[in-house]
């Protein structure tokens, strides 16, 4: 028996016609959509705090317009976390859409993980947001009873997938291997497009040139192992190492956390199955922790910037005197410089000889942050550096938000199935629960495989990489294309390597970890991205290109690795 599961979202903004495309396609049995993620909280929030009716994301329900006739009629039962912070709000919005539409689906809805309104007894503090990360037996609950329609709010990503395997197979919390195999396949599909090509390291490899990539489906059996394809005639590819990239994407530590299930990454096996089709076996699961993670946002003030063209000669000096100007004007607190030098020497176009100097303020107060800020930039156009131009106008403040992750009991969050009829069933936490730990800095002693024979080459020419964020933490994952650069890849590419190719992660923790059943090893790199991507001033908030910057990086590879 095999359960077909499909995806058609992996974030807030994803493709608006995939839920057609995947029902379209071929044959599901369940399909998923993923909205949430740490900055989807903090605007969901923004939009509760004007209207408390809101909280959800409306684009699903344009989205569903269209195809929820179809989905009754070829009964294929939609999972989506798309209720945000107010999943009773947007079941009770596709009732009414439904009804406008002649039609009469069973709508279901999770909820619990919304501890907001206790987060002072919780030690949370006093946040617009709190959201514990709740697991999938509230979904399987809903499904049990009949939902065609399942609404959540904060579960784990990969609970869309692992509570229809619960509904249909029956797995109870002693399952551990079949829970971990269906977590690994929802990780796999939570990021949509990504599993089949999108954000892929060697895109030029790819059949179409990742133009279109077709979203993900899992083939789920009833052991947990799955095996991710997509439909037939569909863009991208799925191959074993597509799935790969997936599978190092935001993670950290190889005992995968939830809160059903420890799902051990060190014991995933990959193989192909066929033209875009690729396997997973061998998952072990263990006990899940004592504890659910809390994602908590805050409004943390209000922030604004204003980039400076710097054109030709003597860059440096022209960046100096832009700080100095701007550092007397308002006083240091607050400001961030950061120069790009995409400058180069004797150019023979006025783009190429310019500069990007970029000024970014943060502070408590709106009008400081707003037109005093963005004034004091605009009154520098006669007085400051030769050849002075911003590349916009001023303009005011917009608040922003701060993330952090805590920590509660797995009983502080109480989990509620609300089913198709009203009834209230409430979901117990884990009565079994296992604090797994995990070496960190897993540095392999350098070892004389290789002859004496290198070449200069970026780093990417034999690896591929992704890169993701978590909160104010990033994640790099490195994989090899054959088992010989692997040996390469885990013994010279180090902590303290990663430092030196990447200086911005110098001062940095780095945690190490080494993933030989797939060839990777992967770096977590605390707090390079601030407070959080909403906070964060770098260039590239989330952390999404530290992976290509790495592979960017020219090193001495063996040449009998080269092609």
């Amino acid at each position: 028996m095999v359960l077909r599961i499909g995806n058609a979202s992996g974030f807030y903004g994803d493709r608006a016609t995939a839920w057609r495309e995947m029902l379209d396609g071929g044959e599901l049995d369940v399909l998923t959509g993923d909205y949430l993620a740490e900055l989807t909280m903090l605007i969901l929030g923004r939009d509760r705090l004007k209207d408390p009716a809101t909280g959800y994301a409306k684009t699903f329900l344009r989205q569903l317009e269209s195809v929820l006739g179809t989905a009754l009629e070829r009964g294929v039962r939609l999972v989506t976390n798309a209720g945000g912070l107010n999943p009773a709000g947007l079941a009770e919005a596709i009732r009414a859409l439904a009804t406008r539409l002649g039609l009469a689906p069973a709508v279901a809805h999770v909820e619990g993980d919304d501890l907001t309104g206790r987060a002072g007894e919780l030690g949370l503090g006093a946040p617009l947001t709190a959201n514990a990360y709740l697991g999938a037996f509230g979904i399987a609950e809903c499904l049990a009873a009949g939902a065609d329609i399942v609404v959540t709010g904060r579960v784990t990503d990969a609970s869309l997938v692992v509570g229809p395997g619960i509904a249909r197979f029956g797995w109870t919390r002693d399952d551990l291997d079949a829970l971990a195999g269906a977590t690994v396949a929802g990780h796999v599909l939570e990021c949509g497009a990504q599993a089949t090509g999108g954000n892929f390291a060697f895109f030029t490899e790819l059949p179409d040139g990742a133009r279109r990539p077709g979203f993900p489906l899992a083939e789920l059996h009833a052991d947990g192992s799955a095996v991710i394809t997509k439909h037939p005639g569909t863009g991208g590819a799925v191959t074993v190492e597509t799935v790969t990239a997936q599978l190092l994407y935001e993670i950290g530590a190889p005992a995968y956390a939830g809160p059903d299930v420890v799902a051990d990454f060190a014991s995933i096996a990959l193989s192909p199955d066929g033209p875009d089709r690729v396997r997973i076996g061998g998952v072990r699961g263990l006990p899940p922790p004592p504890t659910l993670k809390v994602g908590v946002n805050a409004l943390g003030g209000f922030r604004n910037a204003m980039t400076f063209v710097l054109c030709g000669l003597q860059i440096e000096r022209k960046a100096e005197l832009v700080r100095a100007q701007l550092v007397e004007a308002l006083g240091p607190d607050g400001l961030e410089f950061a120069l790009a030098r995409t400058d180069r020497p004797d150019a023979a176009d006025e783009f190429s000889a310019s500069a990007l100097l970029t000024v970014h303020i943060k502070d408590r107060d709106a009008r400081r942050a707003g037109r005093t800020f963005s004034q004091a930039a605009v009154e520098l156009a006669l007085a400051s550096y030769p050849g002075l131009a911003l590349t916009a106008p001023p303009g005011d403040a917009t608040p922003f938000g701060v993330f952090t992750s805590h920590f509660v009991p797995q009983d502080a969050a109480f989990q509620l199935a609300v089913l198709p009829d009203g009834t209230q069933r409430a979901i117990d936490a884990p009565v079994t629960t296992n604090l797994v730990k995990c070496p960190k800095n897993q540095d392999t002693p350098v070892s004389g495989f290789f002859g004496p024979e290198r070449k200069r080459a970026p780093l990417g020419t034999l690896f591929g990489a992704r890169s993701g964020d978590k909160g104010g933490d990033a994640n790099i994952g490195v994989w090899a294309r054959t088992d010989r650069a692997y040996e390469w890849l885990r013994t010279e590419l180090t902590g303290e390597r990663l430092k030196e190719l990447l200086p911005e992660t110098a001062p940095l923790p780095v945690e190490r970890y080494e993933l030989a059943n797939l060839r990777a090893v992967n770096f977590v790199i605390h707090g390079i991205l601030g407070e959080g991507v909403a906070a964060s001033t770098r260039f590239d908030p989330q952390g999404k290109a530290l992976g290509e910057w790495l592979r960017s990086r020219v090193v001495d590879l063996p040449a009998e690795l080269l092609p």
